[in-house]
């Protein structure tokens, strides 16, 4: 069944369109990898599914009773984001969408499992700030997987990370996918590792100039031109 539907979609700014022909298919576990070079409409599609820009042209529909407000989104890394002055508990509470002032036992019950599978469950009590990014980028997934056990969006889920981290991330991100069924759409430039896990290739320059499976887009120039030559394995 498909969580996401994308039907001839285009967004634009100020009456430029500045992404169009967007036609794709997001099924239940699924894992989509969004390339392209900067500037070429990936963060205009992502605000679109996030509900943040209305498409100018098509339409975005979602199934199995998902709803935009329950996309667990992890964005790109900011300066904002890697000082913000609140605990860890705090921060991957926060993604309970419309929560009370009181977290419910049920809401409680779901953080402690998201900060155990994510593996940072004792670092609750510390302070958001201090981690080490490979640590906040974990806590930010802990968070997103507060809102949502379906679908994530991750923008560009390594950037900034040490290549320790950057490996740790994509396995984190894998056995989600692979052992809990989670559906992924993740942003990213590193095509030759994330098409390791991607089931299907989205490359984007204001339209697509390929949607497949990660497969067949290995075999053709677009990737090859785009990975400098070298082979994804």
């Amino acid at each position: 069944m498909a969580l996401l539907a994308c039907r001839d979609v285009a967004f634009a700014y100020e009456g430029r369109v500045v992404v169009s022909g967007i036609q794709l298919s997001v099924d239940e576990g699924d894992y989509l990898c969004i390339v392209g070079e900067n500037g070429s409409g990936k963060s205009t599609l992502v605000k679109g599914l996030l509900g943040l820009m209305e498409p100018c042209e098509g339409s975005i529909a979602f199934g199995d009773g998902l709803k935009q407000t329950e996309i667990g989104y992890l964005p790109q890394k900011s300066a904002t984001q890697r000082d913000f002055p609140a605990s860890v508990w705090e921060v991957v509470t926060s993604g309970f969408a419309a929560r009370s002032l009181f977290l419910t036992r049920e809401q409680r019950k779901t953080a402690e499992e998201n900060l155990a599978l994510l593996r940072v469950d004792d670092l609750r009590r510390r302070s958001f700030q201090e981690l080490s990014g490979g640590q906040q980028q974990r806590v930010l997934l802990a968070r997103a997987l507060c809102a949502t056990q379906k679908l994530l969006l991750l923008d560009e889920p390594v950037a900034g990370l040490d290549p320790v981290a950057t490996k740790d991330m994509y396995e984190v991100i894998g056995d989600l996918h692979q052992n809990r069924g989670v559906t992924v759409i993740m942003i990213s430039h590193d095509i030759a590792a994330a098409a390791k896990y991607a089931r299907h290739i989205l490359h984007l320059r204001h339209e697509p100039l390929f949607y497949g499976t990660a497969a067949d887009y290995a075999q053709t120039a677009l990737c090859r031109a785009f990975t400098g030559g070298d082979e994804l394995v």
